[in-house]
Parts: C-alpha cells; sequence; structure tokens
C-alpha cells in the first residue's frame, strides 16, 4: 500500500540497533525464543520462558516451558539495505513521501500504521494494546534472546517485548524467495511481526512451544495466525491515522493484495524446503505451507475480525 505523501511519522516507535558486520555472541536472556514470520524454521532454543495474557481467540492462561528446539535457520547471503540504518538517526524518515522511497522510512511508517490500528481495536475486544518498539539494524545487534542478525530474518522476541528487522531482508524477499516488490509485500511482514506482539499480549506463544513442528502443529498454527492478524490490519489499514488526524495509507487495491500474496507464498514451508532441498517434508514444517500461509492472511483481511483468526479453534490448517 501506499502511504499518503503528507502523513507524519513518529519515529519515537522505532530504535536503531545500529550497524555491524562481524560475528559475535549473543546478548541479553540466554536460551530466548526469536518468533519469526520472514522464513521458514526460525524458533530458536527455549528455555524456561513463562508466558501470559488474557483469553481471547481460544487462548488459555499463565503456562511455563521448559525445553529445547532445535535451529533450522537458513543461511543466507548479506544483502545491502534499501535504506541504511545509522546509529539512531531517522531524520530521513518525516513523512509518508519518504516511507514510499526508503524501506527504513517504510518500516517506520507501517509501524505506525499497525501500533495505531492495534491501539483503536482491542478495546472492542475488552482489552488495552500495549506498544512495543521496533529495532532498526543493519548487519548485526543483540536483543533480548541473544543476538540479532540478517541470517536470522525478522522477528519478534517475548523477553523484551521488541521487534526485530534488517531492512535488507526485503531485498532477499524479492530475490531470493520470489515475493514481487510491492509495498504490501513488505508491509506484510513488518505486520505479521506485530501479529506476534498481540499473541504474546493473549498468552498464545506457548502453545509454539508445546508443538513445535508439524503441518499441524502448534507452532504454525501460532504463525498462521500472525499472518490472519496481519490481514485485519490489513483491512483497516487505510482508517489508520497520525499524530494529526491524516490517514498514513491510501487506499488499498487488487494489486496490494496480489503483493502481499506473493510474499505469504514466498515464505511457505513447503516453498522454501522445495528450494533449499528438492522435497518437501510436512512433519518438520513450523510456519505452514505457501497456501495456508496466504489463505489466514486473506481471511483476516475478508473479514477484518481477530476472532476469525482462531487458528486453534479448526482440525486442520495445512
Amino acid at each position: 500500500m501506499t502511504f499518503n505523501d503528507n502523513a507524519q511519522l513518529d519515529t519515537s516507535q522505532v530504535q536503531s540497533g545500529g550497524s555491524s558486520g562481524g560475528g559475535g555472541g549473543g546478548g541479553g536472556f540466554p536460551g530466548g525464543i526469536q518468533v519469526g514470520g520472514g522464513i521458514g524454521g526460525l524458533i530458536l532454543l527455549v528455555l524456561g520462558l513463562i508466558f501470559g495474557g488474557g483469553q481471547l481467540l481460544g487462548g488459555g492462561g499463565d503456562t511455563g516451558t521448559t525445553g529445547g528446539l532445535p535451529s533450522q535457520q537458513l543461511q543466507r547471503d548479506q544483502v545491502s539495505a534499501a535504506g541504511q540504518v545509522s546509529s539512531g538517526d531517522f531524520s530521513q524518515c518525516r513523512t509518508g513521501a519518504d516511507a514510499n522511497k526508503d524501506d527504513v522510512c517504510l518500516v517506520i511508517a507501517t509501524v505506525n500504521s499497525v501500533q495505531d490500528y492495534w491501539t483503536k481495536t482491542l478495546p472492542k475486544y475488552d482489552m488495552t494494546y500495549e506498544p512495543s518498539l521496533t529495532v532498526l539494524y543493519s548487519g548485526q545487534t543483540r536483543s533480548g534472546c541473544g543476538t540479532a542478525n540478517s541470517q536470522v530474518g525478522p522477528f519478534y522476541c517475548p523477553l523484551d517485548k521488541k521487534v526485530y528487522i534488517d531492512a535488507s531482508f526485503f531485498d532477499e524477499l524479492q530475490s531470493r524467495f520470489g515475493a514481487d516488490g510491492g509495498n504490501l509485500a513488505k508491509e506484510y511482514v513488518v505486520a505479521h511481526e506485530y501479529g506476534h506482539h498481540i499473541q504474546d499480549q493473549l498468552g498464545l506463544l506457548d502453545r509454539a512451544q508445546q508443538d513445535p513442528q508439524g503441518a499441524n502443529s502448534g507452532a504454525v498454527r501460532v504463525e498462521l495466525m500472525a499472518d490472519c492478524l496481519a490481514g485485519t490490519w490489513v483491512k483497516h489499514a487505510s482508517e489508520t491515522t497520525d499524530s494529526n488526524g491524516t490517514p498514513l495509507l491510501k487506499p488499498i487495491t487488487q494489486q496490494d493484495i496480489d503483493s502481499a500474496l506473493s510474499a505469504a507464498a514466498a515464505v511457505g514451508d513447503d516453498r522454501i524446503q522445495k528450494a533449499a532441498q528438492g522435497r518437501v517434508t510436512p512433519e518438520s514444517w513450523t510456519h505452514g505451507s505457501a497456501q495456508a500461509r496466504q489463505s489466514w492472511f486473506t481471511q483476516g483481511y475478508e473479514t477484518g475480525d481477530i476472532n476469525q483468526c482462531n487458528t486453534f479453534g479448526v482440525d486442520r490448517v495445512s
């Protein structure tokens, strides 16, 4: 979707993770979990993580989980960011016009829109939205869940309640994974990660760890729910506004939807496995098939109702 040129961006909702090209050790809490949305198999080691939250979408109460999950990170080539992140200076990102020509500004504008949407939406379900910062970095930074780097892709860390994005991922989403280069393909990624933040508030993220692999596993259901929640934002995105009441986004077009669907399909487990190993193994899926990711995103978009995103309320999701 295209941002309105005169919309004002709020850079206080993001922070810079700086820029680093090296390897290096982890940071923050040992044994964190990174909940991904970019590519398949990005759930990392979990040790003693405690989740809690309210009841919605069939969510449960407080649950503690312990144990470990194998990392299945895709190793990817380094690519240059469309917009470079420096040490906390987002002065180039002032308006919607900036967001339409710079991927870093696009992330900031999308964060503004997504958080405005959830701030206005959750009270309709008798909940209050808790804002989450997005950390924009280039190369590598530290998160509460350990080291964030360009090999991990975008993720949400429930230990520090932040979303982590290296804007260079958008280049690779197109060049390596085959999504088109439209804005909504990129915005979908941001909205998906904020879907995980909503799940964190609802006490649902632990279900991914209770049942971590398989076409209809808890892990896949969590990811597909985040796709659906992203779709509900798309339904109402043109209603979101900046602090002056100016709409952030222009009305959605079919071309926008096609762009988002291309991104959803590109990061399906089956597509990634077929490209990487020449075969598809549903028993190891962690994010869902291309078709399922498109289907649940579409359900969220068409209904605009987060209660229609209850992936745990159906027998099969893939």
